[in-house]
């Protein structure tokens, strides 16, 4: 089976081990997934079942959006409730306050990822060494926050959404959030992932792959059994010349190819749309 469709992950289960669960469903041994969500996490999951798992790198699939809820005064090294250890009371916020604070998260930000993350460091997962008890040192990163408001607080509960680029921390948000407020201690007590890019949860219906490509279409005037056979391409039977990558529509199939330097190189060949 080749399918492309967004599922929707519950919270308390990886994102592997929910993957497993889709394949027994469905019946399907190649199947794999973009966006890992941790455990904590919920929300959308976009899946791939056979060669539809190679199109992860072609899809639309920023920004991204999340609805979340800091907990303040709860402090947990994951940043979220798995291991929280203490709870100090604190004082109660102006709602002007925290919207001025999220207001400010926008743009361009360079903070720590969570040590309690899927970063590797000499091989080894940085969650796995966190656990362990081992110190972790890794290396800032820069994320674009495009949109960042409130949608209910609740002392000591703010919830918020937040719109942002691909491989954003939002419980590194989270505590940059707390921090902003004037609180030592926060983490998430909740975490969902709504959308990533175009894709939202609908009920794991197939989508059509012609419509979600991040890349431009291009059109192959040249003879239609070259692509067919997987032969040699010659830039000068495309629409499109420049150099870039251009998916070409087969009618039942597609065909992902680059151009480069004159030169023309397949991607992916003839995948089914389902």
């Amino acid at each position: 089976m080749n399918r492309l469709f967004v599922a929707y992950k519950p919270t308390w289960i990886g994102s592997n081990k929910f993957l497993s669960q889709l394949k027994r469903k469905y019946s399907e041994k190649k199947a794999g997934f973009s966006g890992t969500l941790d455990p904590f996490a919920k929300g959308v999951l976009i899946i791939g079942f056979g060669t539809h798992t190679k199109l992860f790198r072609f899809l639309n699939k920023t920004p991204k959006s999340y609805r979340a809820t800091l907990w303040l005064g709860a402090h947990s090294d994951t940043l979220d409730i798995e291991l929280v250890e203490s709870i100090e009371d604190t004082k109660p916020l102006s709602q002007k306050s925290i919207q001025e604070a999220l207001k400010n998260l926008e743009g361009t930000l360079t903070y720590d990822p969570p040590i309690f993350s899927a970063k590797k460091i000499d091989g080894q997962r940085a969650y796995d060494l966190a656990r362990a008890g081992k110190e972790v040192v890794l290396n800032k990163i820069t994320s674009t926050v495009y949109e960042a408001k409130l949608i209910s607080y609740c002392h000591p509960f703010i919830t918020f959404e937040a719109t942002v680029s691909e491989g954003t921390y939002i419980r590194s948000l989270g505590r940059i959030l707390t921090h902003a407020l004037g609180v030592k201690d926060g983490c998430l007590s909740a975490l969902e992932r709504l959308c990533e890019g175009q894709f939202l949860y609908e009920n794991e219906k197939a989508l059509d792959i012609k419509k979600c490509l991040n890349i431009p279409q291009n059109f192959y005037h040249g003879d239609s059994t070259n692509i067919f056979y997987g032969k040699p391409l010659h830039v000068k039977d495309f629409q499109l010349q420049g150099d870039g990558t251009y998916w070409i529509d087969n009618n039942d199939t597609i065909t992902i190819i680059n151009i480069s330097e004159n030169q023309v190189k397949y991607e992916l060949n003839k995948v089914e749309i389902c």
